[in-house]
């Protein structure tokens, strides 16, 4: 299943992963976004979202381990994709139909959103 993961880029963005290559995804308090971090499994898709300012999915990256030995911060091992052609905007997500259910418009503060194949597909075409 492909993920979104939420950042603030004036924290760690889209190029600060590039530079890194790979990282620990943290920071993550939610309950329900820690229930997905805990639930991923290497090798599944992800994209990257710039909050704030910005409001857009502007990169990709692979989930590459999950340690879910403490269940209350698991650590998950990501690595740097691309960044995506044409960043899509949550003024773009929000008129998708594709988007109608999804968490990242109801739940505007879940830093961890699971996305359908198609969501996914769409976002980093």
């Amino acid at each position: 299943m492909p993920y979104l993961l939420k950042t603030e880029p004036s924290v760690y963005s889209m190029s600060d992963l590039e530079r890194d290559k790979e990282t620990i995804w943290d920071g993550v308090t939610n309950p329900a976004a820690v229930k997905f971090l805990r639930g991923m499994k290497p090798g599944e898709k992800l994209v990257i979202y710039h909050t704030g300012d910005e409001r857009s999915a502007v990169g990709t990256a692979t989930v590459v381990s999950v340690d879910a030995t403490d269940a209350k911060l698991p650590l998950v091992r990501i690595k740097a994709g691309k960044p995506v052609k044409s960043p899509k905007t949550l003024t773009d997500i929000k008129a998708h139909k594709l988007f109608a259910d999804s968490p990242l418009v109801s739940q505007g503060r879940l830093s961890v959103v699971p996305l359908t194949g198609e969501q996914y597909a769409w976002l980093v075409e």
